[in-house]
């Protein structure tokens, strides 16, 4: 939600937060969403131009699907968010010139409970 900046105008929320937030009340729901449908969840006063806009880039990337109904165009995600987020974890090892030591990183960053789900995912919790 955007708030409020020093001169009381309202802050302008980056294209990254407004897809997540779309994103969000996608995935919050089994069904298909129009547009308003997800302007009225979204808090903000978000203007259903902009959120159409948010949709349409996101169809382009891949990240949701239109589904066509009469002249009404209701969006589903593409992915689920633990797919997104798995491929946009993979992407960023592909990025970088050590995915090892990048990993390494990464797990020692881990909390208790991320770590101890991890072993089991790998099969090394032992006895």
């Amino acid at each position: 939600m955007a708030g409020t900046g020093p001169q009381g105008r309202a802050e302008r929320r980056s294209a990254g937060a407004l897809e997540s937030e779309v994103l969000a009340a996608l995935w919050a729901t089994d069904k298909a969403l129009t547009p308003a449908e997800i302007q009225s969840d979204i808090d903000g006063g978000l203007a259903y131009n902009t959120v159409h806009t948010i949709l349409k880039r996101l169809h382009d990337k891949g990240l949701v699907l239109r589904d066509v109904d009469g002249r009404r165009g209701a969006y589903r995600p593409a992915k689920n968010a633990a797919e997104l987020t798995a491929e946009a974890m993979h992407e960023a090892l592909d990025r970088g010139p050590d995915p090892i030591a990048a990993l390494q990183q990464f797990v020692t960053g881990l909390s208790p409970r991320e770590e101890e789900a991890l072993r089991d995912l790998l099969g090394g919790n032992g006895p």
